[in-house]
């Protein structure tokens, strides 16, 4: 957990920086510059238990070379659930799409490392797509598919459908799935950007276990279907 929160603020203290390296005298060309692109999300769901939930993304590079970090999670009555951080090596092979690779390490519920590779950018009709791939250090492979699409209901008002769906290639008892298709989370996101950077959202989302992961789930005495409404803040550097 200490990592975890240990990265977040590193991205914070990147946040809103763009500089140009210095010229060391090696040659006419000029100094490449630096941008950087970090979302950062966290949101609250007021139940009795309390639930919250963050979710980093974005970049540091240049044009065509960048790297990538993620890092999400959720604490529930004050206690870690579920945290995981990634940082990849990207490269930019298409004009709106990028190849990573790289390490994710979770935290909670079980500390695991996996190599890493992702696929992210723009589909046709704009829907903002990643597809990534892990491979634990226990031989496990994983796939995750994250799909979603901006409407913008006014110039500031904005809808965000978005699905995610999890996949593994085997059973992993330690994590009480199953091989296949494991879940499936569907959810809409209503945010008001009060400016282009800083937005507060609204987020229904609902989560269904699905195949063998479903049975585990019965089995251990959980409901495999859940729904959740959030309260949280977007804000981009």
């Amino acid at each position: 957990m200490r990592r975890v929160a240990f990265m977040t603020a590193t991205v914070l203290l990147m946040g809103g920086t763009t500089y140009a390296a210095p010229d060391m005298g090696m040659g006419d060309d000029p100094a490449p510059t630096i941008f950087n692109n970090i979302r950062i999300e966290g949101d609250y769901v007021p139940t009795s238990d309390g639930l919250f939930s963050w979710d980093v993304d974005g970049w540091v590079g240049g044009d065509s070379e960048r790297v990538w970090l993620r890092s999400e999670g959720e604490i529930e009555d004050g206690r870690t659930q579920d945290a995981e951080a990634q940082i990849y090596y990207g490269w930019n092979f298409h004009p709106f799409w990028d190849a990573l690779i790289g390490v994710r390490q979770d935290f909670e519920p079980e500390s695991t490392t996996y190599l890493a590779a992702s696929v992210v950018g723009l589909a046709k009709y704009d829907f903002e797509t990643e597809a990534s791939v892990f491979l634990s250090d226990r031989g496990d492979v994983s796939a995750r598919f994250n799909q979603s699409f901006d409407f913008l209901l006014t110039q500031r008002l904005i809808a965000q459908p978005y699905a995610q769906l999890d996949l593994y290639a085997q059973d992993v008892p330690e994590l009480n799935v199953g091989a296949g298709l494991s879940e499936v989370e569907l959810g809409l996101q209503l945010r008001y950007e009060i400016t282009r950077k800083f937005a507060p959202y609204v987020d229904v989302s609902w989560q269904r276990k699905v195949g063998e992961t479903s049975g585990l789930a019965r089995a251990a005495g959980e409901d495999p279907e859940s729904a959740t409404i959030r309260f949280g803040l977007r804000v981009w550097f």
